[in-house]
């Protein structure tokens, strides 16, 4: 098993989370750099960061700003900003009550390919949505993990967003935990119109333990991708 250092970052600005991933994915880079031209025994370490983000939308390399559906006066009125980011994917939005995961793993060390490395990020959420009695699937054509995909009912519950380089990792998955749904309908979330964003507080009709809900995951990830916690 590969060790991964833990960190909890709590509520946190969204940009000020991804200069330090920013910076600890250089540092990966780096190491990584120096193993191939020098030291065998150099290797980059693994690191899983979580945290919540204030309220804020973020537009992926291949979002269009057209699928934020208001305007920045009515962005100030509910204290959200928006961000664009250099992850995968479309808009979304990240808040308060929501799980936010940033992985900086070296996949080459693992044994995976990104497909592969998201497949398990999926697979992660499936099996920690399980212990709470809710099924969940992915959707064909679209990354995260879905409710009743492929019916009319289809309702994401996490978004999945990530960057690669040499093969180190960078942004993650946003699992919609204790989250306030009503600002997913200012975007078209993942530039989907005809598709409905919900959380585990919805589904089950109650407030859940934040930090029981991370602890779970945390466990989760271990298990599914034969990791342990420095």
């Amino acid at each position: 098993m590969r060790a991964v250092t833990f960190c909890d970052w709590g509520l946190i600005p969204y940009r000020i989370a991804w200069e330090q991933q920013e910076h600890l994915f250089a540092e990966a880079l780096n190491c990584k750099k120096q193993d191939a031209s020098a030291n065998p025994m150099i290797l980059p370490q693994h690191q899983l960061i979580f945290c919540q983000h204030p309220h804020v939308y973020t537009i992926g390399k291949s979002g269009s700003i057209h699928n934020l559906l208001v305007n920045d006066a009515f962005l100030e009125s509910i204290n959200a900003t928006v961000v664009l980011s250099n992850r995968g994917g479309d808009i979304t939005y990240h808040g308060p009550g929501q799980l936010v995961g940033y992985p900086i793993f070296d996949l080459e060390q693992l044994g995976l390919y990104i497909k592969d490395y998201v497949h398990l990020l999926e697979e992660s959420v499936i099996s920690l949505l399980s212990t709470y009695g809710i099924a969940s699937s992915r959707m064909q054509g679209a990354t995260g993990v879905w409710l009743d995909a492929g019916t009319t009912k289809a309702r994401k519950i996490c978004a999945i967003g990530v960057r690669a380089s040499r093969y180190i990792t960078m942004h993650g998955f946003a699992l919609n935990v204790n989250t306030d749904l009503k600002y997913f309908s200012y975007i078209n979330p993942c530039g989907f119109v005809d598709k409905g964003v919900t959380s585990l507080q919805k589904e089950l009709d109650t407030t859940l333990d934040f930090n029981e809900v991370q602890m779970r995951m945390k466990q989760q990830m271990a298990s599914t991708f034969e990791i342990n916690y420095r």
